[in-house]
């Protein structure tokens, strides 16, 4: 009976062993994180920064472009302050817009590092970060969780590319880190019911900071909550006659969705739902989606191999064939689209086209036409120079 027991032991030990993979697979965080590892890898910077020493397009053009750019200024005075309050359209806008831009600049002075070496930029990146974490205690007003998550998604690229790249000290990563822990991440983890780019940008900070935190219990959190928003942002036909929905939502009758997909109740692949309000905030929740499958495949595990890519390439396209001028079928947003997708087509395009070899001729004709992309002054910046035809 010993031996008996003792094979069961071992079978269940080997079965575990080999469950094990198939379980990282279902959205578990990494037991050990990647950095840096929020949007961009280690591999992915040293191809940027091996074209752009070399001249070569279109990454020179991007990097001259983020450097002529107001975020690169080292002159730059941050301006943070305990209390930032935000309400609808940043009316009022008590510190939104410097925040923001506050965060960009960190990342895009963090990134002016990496390639040029000049410690310069990574002092200046350091410089904006302490500003805040030195102040910052809260955000109020209708769009705080919107905007936590806008600027919480800028400050932990920075911070990744500072602490595992600076060859310089950071003294107060430590307490940049709190902030993170205190005042961003409890804004966004529960996520939204709001439209559906507001908790996909939640949950690209939400998972940002938990790489840079190594919070696996967050990670996994915002990694299922992304999961359930992006089926129900990107409608495919595989999903029925009506779209998925968020369960907390209770959208439980046709015209409650009908109403909540801005009106729209013809259904087609690739349409989202917020095409029918406009293409900027329709870009803001296409482009969140793509930062997320990117850091959780630098982390180990590929989300582009899932509905997730499918509802992202699928998103891009439709997006991207009316950005380029097709005309709008009466079916559609009752025949008039408010367009400007903004610069959100580079991440998802390279992964999914460049790295997986998918056709996707109206998001590679936009992409091209679009570049160097810069930034959308929100949550967005300098995805040419980081993910344009990049290998890695």
């Amino acid at each position: 009976m010993r031996r008996t027991a003792l094979l069961a032991t071992v079978t269940a030990l080997v079965a575990g062993a080999l469950v094990w993979p198939a379980a990282r697979q279902a959205d578990a965080a990494p037991v050990t994180f990647a950095h840096p590892g929020v949007t961009v890898s280690k591999s992915q910077l040293d191809f940027a920064r091996t074209q752009v020493n070399a001249g070569a397009l279109p990454w020179k053009a991007a990097y001259d472009q983020m450097m002529a750019s107001k975020y690169a200024d080292l002159n730059r005075v941050p301006k943070p302050r305990a209390t930032v309050e935000c309400g609808s359209y940043s009316n009022p806008n008590y510190g939104c817009t410097d925040e923001r831009e506050d965060a960009i600049a960190a990342y895009t002075d963090a990134l002016a590092w990496y390639i040029t070496r000049d410690d310069r930029y990574a002092k200046k990146s350091i410089a904006l970060m302490d500003a805040w974490s030195a102040v910052i205690k809260e955000h109020t007003n209708s769009n705080a969780p919107l905007q936590t998550g806008w600027a919480g998604s800028s400050w932990p690229k920075a911070a990744e590319l500072i602490k595992y790249t600076y060859t310089g000290t950071w003294a107060n990563s430590g307490r940049f880190a709190t902030m993170l822990r205190t005042v961003y991440l409890p804004e966004v983890i529960n996520g939204s019911n709001s439209n559906g780019n507001w908790e996909l940008s939640m949950m690209e900070a939400a998972v940002g900071i938990s790489v840079f935190l190594e919070d696996r219990t967050s990670y996994d959190k915002a990694i299922a909550k992304f999961r359930t928003r992006t089926a129900a942002y990107v409608y495919l036909s595989s999903d029925g006659a009506l779209p998925k929905t968020v369960p907390s939502q209770n959208l439980d009758t046709t015209a409650k969705i009908v109403n909540y997909w801005q009106g729209q109740s013809t259904f087609v692949t690739g349409l989202t739902q917020e095409t029918c309000r406009d293409f900027t905030h329709t870009g803001y929740g296409i482009s969140a989606i793509s930062h997320i499958a990117e850091t959780s495949r630098i982390q180990g595990e590929d989300l582009y191999g899932t509905d997730v890519g499918e509802r992202l390439r699928q998103a891009l396209g439709f997006q991207s064939k009316y950005q380029l001028g097709e005309a709008v079928p009466s079916w559609l947003c009752g025949g008039s689209l408010t367009l400007g997708l903004g610069p959100v087509t580079e991440t998802g395009y390279n992964a999914l086209h460049n790295r997986l070899g998918i056709a996707m001729t109206n998001t590679q004709k936009l992409t091209e036409q679009n570049r160097p992309s810069g930034s959308n002054n929100l949550f967005v910046a300098w995805e040419t120079l980081t993910d344009g035809d990049n290998p890695n």
